[in-house]
């Protein structure tokens, strides 16, 4: 929904067909058997498929709108016969039509006579015949139900559901003039800015002045949160901004983003809904159950408690993870899917990467159903390249498919044993450990597609059933053949053998494709972290537009508050681990006994790690070691930092690039120091080298763009731990020869004052 103007003779809402059926007209329980739904692709192939079948008098995409009272409901009908006149929506779908749930086929109908009542009122019609064509993707075939609707009908229905969703939208109206009148007046909420937060808040406002996309390179402890945030709110008045999206790649960024979005609250007093998404297996209540209501007692009688909960948390300043369970709870119905609902009426949502990114993320599809106006904020942008990478590749396990094959009901054995075939031919044909495919594998996607089929009938059919190993295999195979549909030179496909294990995979490259219409759609888009440099790699290969300007903000911090020393004759490539440990032991053990404090020791591997940890043990007995270990649970990394206490004393040892090397603060004597015992580089091997073999191809600076950039961004993060606020102190030990490299070199932050040392030498005592 968004706002027009005062005028009481006009409009001052519009909705969208879409948005306004789904508000006033779904009804019933929760019911996700007759998914999953066609992608986006599949959709507009459908719609061409069925529209080139239709006769020349048919009409594409027919634009109608209409009013009633200070409510304007417009949207696109998909067709019309003009010689029948023949209104017609259509719908894909997956499996047998009859197991559509009826609450479903009454949300289409629902549609249509909103459409059937726009048209009759722009040609003067007096009656209109109605079609809902449903088309099969699988098989391509049509299912047309029908029904010959008199314009009064048709207009008694539309008003019907204007009634309904009028009082809701003039009370989102108010919500909006008296967010937008707040937000005019918002002033920062601290005394003053940091130092550089105010270089970057006002290149950000700048940014969605110009509706335009930004990189800024900040460094870590100026706080880049509510430096963004800020500048961003205070612009969505004038450049008439629906939403705000914060999205961030780990746990801590979220948390930060909601309470900056809750200090930014309270300062002002300020009537803003914020909302946190989390992932649907942290959300869940009853994960042994299927999401409908004959199985889940929280999807049974969903939508028709949906608009008290609405209501109730419409009372709640701040929709969070545990608000909102407690809400659901309340009114008996799911907390994920409440979320997904509450989406529809935030003006700023903090959520992870896959919301909005994801092939079939809520916040994009939202944006695009709802023709929202949306701001984003990409926290710890140098992520994203992974991520995407992670979000736009798929894979085929073997054990899982002997898995399925193992437990599989007697209706599934005869498509998994024709999957099976194609599975063994595939792998007879590439016999090696690690083998690159030159095309994609049709005949067994073909048989997956088949498999999926009866999969999905399978579970239509047994409602009641939950077969983990079952609904993962079909969600994981769809992914890959859907996947398979975009596939290009952005993605290769490829056969890994480790043993017993078989994986085919395909695997994205250059996630750009993919991510270009997600900048699109956004009216302004704001990346930011302390390691985005160099600009050409995260903007060739996360596909930003042409005009993205850059800001590099110069760091608060300077050189006297941080000793940053290189091993020079020290290397820590595979090669050479076993003849580093005892030096780097020794070289922890100094710096500890001449500035006792907290330090982190951080290792490019666990068993590097646990190597140098047994070594520091054996040589320096006495000295307070603890580890990160593989798989910690939340609480678990909870306690690991829970030792970092001020006064405190100890070495805690850590992998790159994982949970405690980024999006931590341990300001003043909470950490003084760091050890980064390696350049951070992936590992060379088969995969990683296909990739920057194509990479070379497409963009050219495949080594730098597979290993080199990856690899310092992971250390300059993990050194960013140091150094918080201006009155810091400390020391980052670089125990590796090739930092020294000047292309190293030019990848470190400015303001570091590198000052090698000797592998195993006494290092200078750092300022402080």
């Amino acid at each position: 929904m968004t706002s027009a103007g005062n005028d009481p003779c006009t409009p001052t809402c519009t909705v969208a067909v879409r948005a306004l059926c789904e508000f006033t007209a779904k009804a019933g329980d929760l019911d996700l058997r007759f998914t999953p739904s066609p992608t986006a692709l599949e959709g507009q192939e459908g719609h061409a498929l069925v529209a080139a079948r239709r006769g020349p008098a048919w009409q594409a995409e027919l634009p109608l709108s209409g009013d009633f009272g200070t409510l304007r409901v417009r949207g696109r009908a998909d067709g019309y016969d003009m010689a029948r006149q023949r209104l017609e929506e259509i719908k894909t779908h997956r499996g047998r039509l009859d197991r559509q749930p009826a609450n479903h086929r009454a949300l289409h109908w629902a549609q249509l006579r909103i459409y059937g009542w726009l048209l009759c009122a722009q040609q003067g019609l007096a009656e209109v015949e109605l079609a809902l064509a449903y088309l099969d993707i699988g098989t391509q075939q049509e299912t047309v139900f029908t029904e010959r609707a008199p314009a009064a009908a048709l207009q008694a229905h539309f008003e019907q559901r204007c009634r309904a969703y009028l009082a809701w939208a003039a009370q989102e109206a108010l919500h909006r003039s008296d967010r937008d009148r707040s937000l005019e007046t918002l002033r920062f909420p601290h005394p003053d800015f940091r130092p550089g937060q105010r270089p970057l808040a006002e290149a950000v406002y700048k940014g969605a002045r110009a509706g335009r996309c930004l990189m800024a390179q900040a460094p870590t402890g100026i706080g880049k949160t509510v430096g963004t945030l800020f500048p961003l709110l205070k612009a969505m008045p004038a450049q008439r901004i629906d939403r705000v999206f914060f999205l961030t790649a780990k746990t801590s960024g979220r948390a930060m983003a909601l309470h900056a979005l809750e200090t930014l609250r309270r300062s002002a007093d300020l009537p803003l809904r914020t909302l946190e998404l989390v992932a649907r297996d942290k959300a869940c209540e009853h994960p042994d159950r299927a999401c409908h209501g004959e199985s889940c007692p929280l999807a049974r009688g969903f939508y028709d408690r949906l608009g008290a909960a609405r209501e109730a948390a419409l009372a709640l300043p701040a929709w969070d993870r545990e608000t909102v369970r407690a809400l659901a709870a309340t009114h008996t119905i799911c907390p994920y899917y409440l979320t997904q609902e509450l989406a529809r009426w935030s003006d700023a949502v903090v959520g992870d990467y896959n919301h909005f990114f994801d092939s079939s993320a809520l916040l994009h599809g939202l944006t695009a159903t709802q023709d929202w106006r949306v701001a984003l904020l990409v926290d710890e942008a140098h992520n994203l390249v992974d991520r995407a990478r992670s979000m736009y590749s798929a894979s085929l396990e073997a054990a899982s498919l002997k898995r399925v094959r193992d437990t599989a009901p007697p209706a599934l054995r005869l498509p998994l044993q024709r999957l099976q075939k194609r599975w063994k031919a595939l792998l007879g044909a590439h016999p090696e450990d690690h083998q690159l495919l030159a095309e994609a594998p049709e005949a067994l996607l073909q048989a997956l597609q088949q498999a999926h089929s009866a999969i999905h009938e399978h579970l239509a059919e047994h409602p009641t059933e939950v077969d983990a190993d079952l609904q993962g295999f079909l969600l994981d195979t769809l992914a890959l053949t859907r996947l398979a549909e975009s596939d290009g030179p952005h993605s290769l496909w490829d056969l890994t053998r480790s043993g017993l294990a078989v994986t085919l995979c395909l695997r994205n490259v250059v996630p750009a494709g993919f991510l270009a219409p997600r900048w699109a759609a956004a009216h302004s888009s704001t990346l930011f972290s302390a390691t985005l440099q160099p600009g050409h790699y995260h903007r060739e290969l996360l596909g930003l537009p042409q005009d993205t300007a850059q800001i590099d903000v110069e760091s608060p911090f300077d050189s006297g508050q941080l000793a940053v020393h290189i091993a020079r004759r020290l290397s820590t490539r595979y090669k050479d681990r076993a003849a580093s440990l005892e030096r780097i032991a020794d070289l922890i053990a100094q710096q500890y006994g001449e500035r006792p404090g907290h330090y982190l020791a951080f290792f490019s591997s666990y068993d590097y790690l646990e190597q140098v940890l047994a070594c520091v043990e054996a040589r320096h007995p006495g000295l307070p070691l603890w580890r990160q270990s593989r798989r910690m649970s939340e609480a678990e990394q909870a306690a690991f930092l829970a030792r970092f206490v001020p006064g405190g004393r100890g070495v805690g040892f850590a992998v790159l690039g994982g949970a405690f090397a980024e999006g931590i603060d341990l300001p003043g004597d909470r950490l003084i120091g760091a050890f980064v015992a390696t350049l951070g580089m992936p590992q060379v091997n088969p995969v990683n080298e296909q990739m920057r073999q194509r990479i070379d191809q497409l963009l050219g600076h495949g080594f730098d763009y597979t290993y080199l950039y990856p690899g310092l961004q992971k250390v300059v993060q993990a050194a960013g731990r140091v150094i918080r606020t201006p009155q810091d102190r400390g020391v980052v030990h670089l125990l590796d020869e090739r930092f020294a490299r000047r292309e190293v070199r030019a990848l470190l932050p400015a303001w570091w004052s590198l000052d090698g040392t000797g592998g195993g030498s006494t290092p200078p005592t750092p300022p402080g």
